[in-house]
């Protein structure tokens, strides 16, 4: 397994390997070995997530100040979300930045 494999690859191959494995069919030693290649592709695509994580991090700052915003933070707000018209500048969690 290549360290250059793109997120998308690793999670797809991680989904077939799950697919193997959950099916049953493989013998012990292929089920093994393919159980072997998904603990690695997992850790790969947590590296990366996490990496991604800390880069969103780093690129969302208010006021010289990093701070973390949730992913689904707009969710929700076209269906009469109170916090909808939040002040940007808010400092609680409801803040929005985006």
């Amino acid at each position: 397994m290549a360290k250059e494999m793109k997120f998308e690859a690793a999670l797809a191959r991680l989904e077939e390997i799950v697919a193997k494995l959950e099916s049953g069919e493989a013998p012990l030693d292929d089920s093994l070995a393919l159980f072997e290649e998904g603990i690695k592709l997992a850790k790969l695509c947590s590296d990366r997530l996490d990496g991604a994580e800390k880069k969103i991090e780093k690129l969302v700052k208010t006021a010289g100040k990093p701070r973390t915003v949730p992913i689904d933070a707009d969710e929700g707000a076209d269906e009469g979300d109170e916090d909808a018209d939040a002040d940007p500048d808010d400092e609680g969690p409801q803040g929005r930045l985006l």
